[in-house]
């Protein structure tokens, strides 16, 4: 019987505790409902607010987008400064990861695109028939590493001033293309000055100007220069991870110095220059491909080889067979620059130079039709149903847009430098035959 009792005890204790324990389970539950009921209260308070915030932006006219393509749209005097310099336009691109595998343009169409109003493009003060526009889109890639230069005026030469235009393509990272930006140019016109003064210290100046500037050796010196700059040779201690990141970046690189009587090329990767003259289209650059014939005979004589992995590539890491950097490649990878001379005439017409991120998808002559028709009005007037004549600008943008349309991967810089105001009575033609001013050195 005290059995019994001590057990009902000991029973009527444990229901007295978990009685207990349940009720505080309860409460504990009721007093989170209520911090969730008072924290939505608050969210839904704060919502409306950031409504009523967005309403008031939006109206005010404050948009985001993705993707921005920006543009350089050189101006002879800006319309709020007044000073010469060049402005840039912003055009808004659906994010890669949209709906549309089509990039578009906010304005449905890059040929609906306005012209600045009351601004001129950039003029250079050596030729006043020069004009020129550049577009840079980061395309589908995650990181922007290309890069582009336009100096007007940089160099002076007896023969007039020189303007330098350039497309770097960088890999690895963005660091070489970004440095070639900021001082090729200035190592150019360096060189250039002192090419000058040696032509006039040597004795037989009339027999050197007969031969003409030496510019492949200028470009030459230039580049190498460049070469080493970005090495990290410059006598400063780095970290061994910061030295690793330097000397497995690289960029190509495609310049051209443009004066009053020439159109000086230097060639150094996969990115392109173009000329179009009389309506015929005139490739000025050769693309450095390690399955080139005499690309891939240099890199085996320097005991490298080049491997089809995923496309031709040396050793099978790289898939251009000269840069500036990639020094962890040397020596089967050059900076050495191939140099063409383009003497001028009054039928060139304008000169596209562009990254391989337009080049894989679009060809040479397409190009050449789309700028050629933009300048024209023909694209103007295909859209709009009236003639119009567009800036480089417009055509370098429409470029970038069609690369993305055709499902370009790489991002995508482009330069237009427009020579001369031609009729709109002729589209580019494919090239018959290589113009005598064409000069390559070996």
């Amino acid at each position: 019987m005290l059995h019994q009792t001590r057990s009902l005890s000991s029973e009527s204790e444990g229901f007295r505790k978990t009685t207990s324990f349940s009720d505080s389970k309860a409460k504990n539950a009721r007093r989170r409902r209520l911090e969730i009921q008072r924290l939505k209260s608050d969210t839904l308070t704060n919502s409306d607010a950031n409504d009523e915030t967005t309403k008031r932006k939006q109206s005010a006219g404050v948009a985001s987008s993705s993707v921005e393509l920006n543009f350089k749209s050189g101006s002879a005097k800006s319309q709020e400064t007044g000073e010469n310099q060049a402005s840039e336009k912003s055009l808004s691109y659906s994010s890669p990861g949209s709906s549309s595998d089509r990039s578009t343009v906010s304005d449905s169409n890059l040929t609906s695109i306005p012209p600045p109003e009351n601004e001129p493009e950039k003029i250079s003060e050596n030729l006043n028939s020069t004009v020129y526009g550049s577009v840079s889109v980061i395309g589908r890639r995650r990181e922007m590493e290309d890069a582009i230069s336009t100096e007007l005026g940089f160099a002076d030469y007896k023969s007039g001033m020189f303007d330098f235009f350039a497309v770097f393509d960088g890999h690895g990272g963005a660091g070489v293309a970004q440095a070639c930006r900021e001082q090729l140019y200035r190592i150019v016109a360096k060189e250039i000055e002192e090419e000058s003064a040696n032509m006039q210290a040597v004795e037989a100046v009339e027999e050197r100007e007969r031969d003409g500037f030496d510019w492949e050796r200028v470009m030459a010196k230039s580049f190498g220069k460049m070469d080493e700059e970005v090495a990290g040779n410059d006598g400063y201690r780095v970290s061994v991870a910061a030295e690793v990141s330097i000397r497995t970046m690289g960029s190509t690189a495609v310049v051209a110095v443009v004066g009053k009587r020439e159109i000086v090329v230097a060639s150094c990767g996969d990115s392109r220059a173009v000329i179009s003259r009389d309506g015929v289209f005139v490739p000025l650059t050769n693309d450095h491909k390690p399955d080139r014939p005499d690309e891939l005979e240099r890199i085996e004589a320097a005991g490298g080889r080049v491997i089809n992995w995923n496309g031709h590539r040396v050793l099978g890491v790289l898939a251009t067979s000269r840069s500036i950097g990639d020094h962890y490649l040397k020596p089967f990878i050059t900076s050495q620059p191939e140099v063409t001379i383009w003497e001028r005439t009054d039928a060139d017409e304008f000169l596209i130079l562009a990254t391989d991120g337009l080049w894989d998808v679009v060809s040479n002559d397409v190009a050449c039709q789309v700028v050629r028709g933009c300048l024209d009005g023909h694209i103007w007037k295909k859209a709009k149903g009236r003639e119009r004549e567009s800036s480089p600008s417009e055509a370098a943008a429409m470029l970038a847009e069609l690369a993305m349309a055709r499902g370009s991967k790489d991002n995508i810089s482009v330069i237009v430098v427009e020579l001369t105001k031609k009729s709109s009575s002729s589209f580019c033609r494919k090239e018959q035959a290589e113009p005598r001013s064409l000069v390559v050195p070996s």
